[in-house]
């Protein structure tokens, strides 16, 4: 009986793949997990590939810690996000297999564009639904009060804007006062998305205290926006009673939140602005009215 030993079989595979695969493919993947070994500097993935909830395949990756600097600082750079879960990537990857550890893919490049291109078509999808369920501009249509007075602020406590938002309003030059109550929020990383919903629903609780909601991120980084482009976060905004005003403090492309927002502000302290305006032009209206009396 003729056989062969495991190290000859998996040797005999080794050579099948080296002989008959070309080096590189350029491979279009979700990566469904990722880990970066801080000692090492390696990095590494599961990708997969999904038709609707399953999975059609799926493959261990790596990128060596030489390439991953490269590739992690480009892709940072270019799409202001780092690699993680969830994202969909167009990868330059070389076919390799180890008599121990298996087959997988070593990781060459990845094409920032490509997956800009997939957070904008899914930017699209989402408005496209809300549109389709007829919300989209339900919280736009909420009626202005005269003097948005009483805000509620949804942001992290230690971002930069909430704090320009904050002596911009304490600090406007006709002394109007504001009063405003903080609901702590995440506003970057994988978390912020569930953060942020959670403090709107509490300041919906508070129903009737509140003149309008703000969403405020500011500072110089467009680091982690993804999660303003959140279905379940911008449902959540169209639907509110009070009238949500969004200050994420950027200027690219806007986010769903923004779209679906009762108005976009491009800075938290553009947000202050508009409150003050608001103030000043109530008061200028009720002047002219005494005036004319």
């Amino acid at each position: 009986m003729n056989f062969l030993t495991l190290s000859e079989l998996s040797y005999l595979i080794k050579s099948a793949i080296h002989s008959t695969l070309i080096d590189e493919y350029r491979v279009i993947a979700e990566i469904a997990q990722i880990n970066y070994h801080v000692s090492s500097g390696h990095c590494y993935l599961d990708l997969v590939e999904k038709r609707d909830v399953a999975i059609a395949a799926k493959i261990r990756a790596n990128i060596w810690a030489k390439n991953y600097r490269l590739i992690g600082s480009n892709f940072r750079k270019l799409t202001g996000r780092e690699l993680q879960a969830g994202m969909k990537i167009l990868a330059l990857v070389k076919i390799t297999y180890h008599e121990v550890h298996g087959l997988s893919l070593n990781i060459l490049d990845i094409d920032p564009s490509y997956t800009l291109g997939e957070m904008a078509l899914k930017r699209r999808q989402v408005i496209e639904q809300l549109t389709k369920e007829g919300i989209i501009d339900l919280n736009r249509k909420i009626p202005l009060p005269p003097v948005l007075q009483r805000i509620a602020v949804i942001s992290s406590p230690g971002a930069a804007g909430y704090g320009d938002f904050l002596s911009r309003l304490k600090n406007n030059p006709y002394g109007y006062a504001f009063s405003h109550k903080l609901f702590h929020a995440l506003v970057q990383g994988d978390k912020a998305e569930e953060s942020i919903r959670s403090a709107l629903r509490s300041s919906m609780k508070s129903k009737g205290m509140f003149d309008a909601v703000v969403i405020i991120r500011g500072g110089g980084s467009t680091v982690d926006l993804h999660c303003f482009d959140s279905y379940a976060l911008a449902k959540e905004i169209a639907l509110s009673p009070v009238p949500v005003l969004t200050g994420i403090g950027h200027e690219r492309d806007e986010t769903v939140a923004d779209r679906v927002a009762h108005m976009r502000l491009i800075t938290p302290t553009a947000v202050a602005e508009f409150l003050i305006s608001k103030a000043r032009l109530f008061i200028r209206q009720l002047n002219s009215f005494v005036n004319w009396i």
